[in-house]
């Protein structure tokens, strides 16, 4: 199972606060971001992976947004 699936079986509280916090977030976005680069759409992830190093804390608060709205990751 890989880490997109998991977290988006996660509860949508646990997930929405995953992001909240600022280093965590970071992390997260990571982690979801490399799992989705192996299990999906490579290129697509491997960009929004490259974006996500430098600016993950800004990444994290859009794709907070993201889960709130629409339930999962940007481009995941």
């Amino acid at each position: 199972m890989s880490i997109v699936k998991s977290f988006n079986n996660l509860p949508r509280l646990v997930q929405i606060l995953l992001l909240l916090i600022p280093g965590v977030n970071w992390i997260t976005e990571l982690a979801v971001r490399i799992s989705a680069a192996f299990h999906g759409k490579a290129l697509a992830q491997i960009i929004m992976l490259i974006i996500c190093i430098p600016f993950g804390a800004i990444m994290g608060w859009l794709d907070l947004f993201s889960v709130i709205f629409r339930g999962k990751f940007i481009l995941t």
